[in-house]
């Protein structure tokens, strides 16, 4: 799944991904790829996104501090407004 991590002028995160852990307002969720779409709100923490480099089976793990923000999850991804 494509996941999107943007500020209004900036984007701190873009690229495939595994999974996406977040702190959501009513407590930590992971999103995979096919989830059912929602939009949320999200608290102070970091979103952790995990990725496969090509040609390997490891994961790849990012984490990006966020103060909150909004959260809108598609069949095809996942975009984090800040």
């Amino acid at each position: 799944m494509k996941v999107i991590i943007a500020k209004v002028d900036e984007t701190l995160f873009s690229g495939d991904a595994v999974s996406l852990t977040v702190p959501g307002a009513e407590g930590e969720m992971t999103i995979l790829g096919e989830h059912e779409p929602l939009v949320t709100t999200l608290k102070a923490g970091f979103a952790i996104i995990r990725s496969k480099q090509e040609g390997s089976s490891e994961l790849l793990v990012h984490e990006v501090a966020i103060p909150g923000g909004l959260l809108e999850v598609r069949r095809d991804g996942a975009t984090i407004i800040l």
